[in-house]
């Protein structure tokens, strides 16, 4: 159904269903959510739901591409192609904290994904080539001697974005700490890590 035929009907729109349905399936997973149970949450009949959106396995591409194409995009921000390596690689690292802070509901979902279906096998992969191009970074920062080439770059990126996925678990986004102070605060403690003595 096309994007002009779904405008005009009174209730939720897009961007409302996306965020209830993230929100469930964030809450119960979302094998275990059902359409029935969104159209509840809602207030609406499932009718209603699908004028907007043709299944749930709708609900889940589009809600992953919202984590998805923000950590993509920060790949190609000036910051993250151009300079040496290292700030390449800290520009990548403050922008995918930022992106999981003004998208946590939808990287918390990306997180919970398992590969169950083509959906979700299709956003890992995604994510994986997103692991790839910063590993690359990691490796192309250890040849140019400003981050330590101790330690296996692959092994690198995943135990710092084992850090930064974590912050799904306690970050609160009405806390104190702004998404540009937690970045930095992120950036200092893997960078000082990594950093050559």
């Amino acid at each position: 159904m096309s994007e002009q035929a779904r405008r005009g009907r009174p209730g939720y729109d897009r961007d409302q269903i996306l965020a209830v349905a993230v929100a469930v399936f964030n809450e119960q997973g979302y094998d275990a959510a059902s359409v029935a149970q969104l159209a509840e949450r809602l207030g609406v009949s499932k009718s209603a739901l699908y004028h907007h959106f043709d299944s749930k396995e709708e609900l889940l591409a589009v809600a992953l591409d919202q984590a998805l194409g923000g950590l993509e995009a920060v790949l190609h921000t000036t910051e993250a192609t151009s300079g040496s390596a290292a700030d390449r690689l800290g520009a990548v690292l403050r922008g995918a904290v930022r992106v999981l802070v003004a998208r946590l509901p939808f990287v918390t979902l990306l997180l919970r994904v398992r590969g169950n279906s083509d959906v979700e096998r299709a956003a890992l992969k995604r994510r994986r080539a997103f692991d790839q191009n910063v590993t690359g970074l990691v490796r192309a920062a250890q040849a140019e001697g400003s981050v330590r080439a101790d330690i296996d770059a692959s092994v690198a990126t995943r135990l710092v974005f084992g850090m930064v996925n974590s912050l799904v678990e306690w970050y609160r986004p009405n806390g104190s700490e702004s998404a540009d102070q937690l970045a930095s605060d992120v950036y200092a403690v893997v960078l000082d890590g990594l950093r050559t003595r």
